[in-house]
């Protein structure tokens, strides 16, 4: 076809795949117009229509409105000033999705009445600034008094969830467990007597302080022992109670005897908390972190070995 050809409505429609009225629309708004009219007094459009329609159309198949369109058919904006707004646009969109998926997700796991619905919904809609505060509060409530202490810096800083601007869903879905978490008043008591014990059980001259010490004591001397099969109540168990017991009179700067060992006990029991294992997960997800091993085997392994030699 050459540049002179004129087409009718209905030879358009069958060009472009559109209906006669959605051309006939087009022109009357004048998305596209006219080239010419028959003797008849019909609408003939040019070569250049085909090339506007199928922009049109592919433009509005992509979500975009008819007064936006009409901007860049008629070059007032560039398709390409157009198509990053509508990306901008898209990414509010599917962020939004996201977060009512997640929503939906987590209720149909727990069977959620229509209050908790609403609690979900909230939290998931928070903005970064309300996440913000939600986190910061939980933070000064469970380290209250210990955020100059040097030993909690960087355990601050590992417990401090930090949801990406472009989050997954799986990441969306943490985050809202998650923030049910933080909101859990006696979570929240739970984590802070933790780290209250954590800060007392120091010895005065120690200025790395205990966080992770007595963990990774309990990760390096139970996690072997369990993966061997030893039984926490027979005797090859007690070198291993022993080993740990020596490590924990050194932390705190006391003698190891039965009120230590009781002591270590209260502790670790304090640690076995499920909620912890389940914070560090979601919160190992929500920072794209890889996913933590659960300590809660060691721990009950370390608490039923002291138990067994308590003369109490």
């Amino acid at each position: 076809m050459n540049g002179d050809t004129l087409y009718s409505i209905g030879e358009l429609a069958r060009q472009t795949g559109l209906t006669v009225k959605t051309i006939r629309f087009y022109s009357d708004t004048g998305i596209v117009t006219p080239a010419d009219r028959s003797p008849a007094g019909y609408r003939l459009y040019g070569t250049d229509a085909v090339a506007r329609l199928d922009l049109v159309r592919t433009l509005r198949d992509l979500g975009i409105a008819l007064p936006t369109i009409r901007t860049v058919v008629d070059q007032e904006a560039s398709l390409a000033e157009v198509a990053a707004a509508h990306v901008d646009a898209l990414d509010v969109q599917i962020r939004t999705l996201r977060m009512r998926r997640a929503v939906l997700s987590l209720a149909a796991g727990r069977d959620s009445g229509p209050g908790e619905l609403d609690a979900l919904r909230r939290l998931a809609g928070l903005s970064a600034e309300e996440r913000r505060r939600l986190i910061g509060g939980f933070l000064d409530t469970v380290f209250d008094g210990l955020h100059g202490h040097p030993a909690f810096t960087a355990v601050i800083r590992s417990m401090t969830p930090e949801l990406p601007d472009d989050p997954d869903a799986e990441q969306v879905e943490a985050w809202v467990e998650l923030a049910g978490l933080l909101q859990d008043a006696d979570f929240r008591i739970s984590v802070q007597g933790m780290a209250q014990d954590l800060a007392a059980d120091r010895a005065p001259d120690d200025a790395t302080g205990l966080p992770r010490i007595l963990a990774k004591a309990i990760h390096c001397l139970a996690e072997p022992a369990l993966a061997k099969g030893l039984d926490p109540t027979g005797p090859e168990a007690g070198a291993v109670v022993a080993e740990l017991a020596a490590h924990y009179a050194h932390i705190v700067g006391g003698p190891d005897d039965e009120a230590l060992r009781r002591r270590l006990v209260t502790r670790l029991v304090g640690m076995n908390d499920p909620r912890r294992d389940r914070y560090l997960h979601l919160l190992a997800v929500v920072n794209g972190w890889p996913a933590p091993d659960s300590l809660a085997p060691a721990l009950d392994w370390t608490v039923r070995a002291l138990r067994a030699r308590s003369t109490a």
